[in-house]
């Protein structure tokens, strides 16, 4: 499977979640805490299909992979420059306390559609933590953006 098979299926399932999410009205107060994984105590797992995708369409990330405590696409102002690219968990997640409701139902449903996506085409679900990805992807040298001495070694 190749980011260019999975973009265009991707995009479809991405436009219809934004559109779920849009409906559900989350406000977005630009804290960047969606980014800071360790900080505020989640983590941001995608699927093998949305890592290539991830990995070819957003452009070089902002600072250097760490051991999962941030998202290596938020810049200093705290803000996404992967914003087209990001994975499904990034497109389903707001600190907005009015919606937290709403965000595990849409994360289920959609979450499901991308199964039967990825089992329908025979693609690897490889569904594993952002930096595992990202981790992969610098030890085989698909990753564009700075890395630490170590990034390629085994996790």
């Amino acid at each position: 499977m190749t980011a260019d098979e999975a973009r265009g299926p991707l995009a479809i399932l991405y436009q219809e979640l934004d559109a779920a999410v849009a409906e559900a009205g989350p406000r977005c107060a630009l804290s960047g805490r969606c980014c800071r994984f360790e900080e505020y105590g989640h983590t941001l797992f995608l699927s093998a299909p949305e890592a290539a995708v991830l990995l070819a369409d957003a452009p070089p990330p902002s600072r250097p992979l760490d051991d999962g405590l941030t998202c290596p696409w938020q810049d200093a102002a705290g803000r996404c420059t992967a914003r087209e690219a990001r994975p499904l968990g990034c497109r389903v997640y707001f600190c907005d306390p009015d919606y937290e409701g709403r965000a595990p139902e849409l994360s289920e449903r959609f979450l499901a559609r991308l199964k039967a996506l990825v089992a329908g085409r025979g693609w690897p679900w490889g569904y594993a933590p952002l930096h595992r990805h990202l981790r992969d992807a610098a030890a085989r040298g698909d990753f564009r953006g700075p890395t630490p001495p170590d990034a390629g070694r085994p996790r």
